[in-house]
């Protein structure tokens, strides 16, 4: 069996992440069993500094390093629970020591296993208004739509002051489940939950539109590609 790698950035999205391939791999493989799994973390702080002045070299830097130490650890492939950064995939995939899972392509995956033909992305300002879900669902044959700017920008606060501090508040959900209303009354038949804390404070009972839970799908991805080897 595999042994999986987590390139982590935010806590609560990897942490969601690695409950999932724990309990994923018990799903599959019985009680208490899961694929080897190993974790680095570069700070959320090191990585935002880059984000924020358009640095993607420089959080390509920081993922290559965390693939580096995973990759002395003896991990066989990569994941990274994170949906903004991989906006520095492509500086990151040739140079990687490990070959990697990609969340919008996991995701775009089962948008195709389902149908689906609209989605609705929300995530943080620059996955909303970066090419990571538009890139790869247009290569599935998917159409996506993002909020306004005005919504893209609570939404963006939302995560970064309450959702990465493990601050999940019903004014916030109510606030995630308006804009969701509002994204299926243009036409959208799912919605991406491409934040990977987002999952964690809307749920598929929550939502008005049938989720795809970027976290979840990559961490199960991961637990397919390891027992299968």
């Amino acid at each position: 069996m595999l042994h999986i790698g987590i390139v982590a950035c935010s806590t609560e999205g990897a942490a969601l992440c690695y409950r999932t391939i724990s309990l994923e791999g018990a799903r599959q493989l019985g009680r208490h069993d899961h694929p080897e799994v190993s974790l680095h973390s570069h700070s959320l702080a090191r990585y935002m500094k880059f984000c924020d002045s358009g640095d993607w070299a420089g959080v390509a830097k920081l993922m290559l390093s965390s693939a580096e130490k995973l990759a002395r650890a003896d991990a066989d492939f990569l994941v990274c629970p994170d949906n903004t950064i991989h906006q520095a995939f492509d500086l990151v995939e040739h140079r990687s020591p490990r070959p990697w899972l990609h969340i919008a392509r996991e995701v775009a995956a089962e948008a195709q296993r389902c149908r689906f033909k609209r989605l609705a992305v929300l995530g943080t300002r620059y996955l909303m208004e970066g090419p990571v879900y538009r890139d790869a669902l247009k290569s599935a044959g998917i159409e996506c739509r993002v909020p306004d700017p005005e919504q893209r920008e609570r939404i963006n606060s939302i995560i970064f002051d309450e959702l990465v501090n493990a601050q999940f508040l019903s004014g916030s959900l109510a606030y995630h489940v308006e804009v969701i209303r509002t994204l299926k009354d243009e036409g959208c038949d799912a919605v991406v939950l491409g934040c990977t804390e987002i999952p964690l404070l809307v749920t598929p009972e929550s939502s008005p539109l049938p989720v795809l839970d970027s976290t979840r799908l990559l961490a199960r991805a991961a637990v397919k590609k390891a027992i299968e080897g």
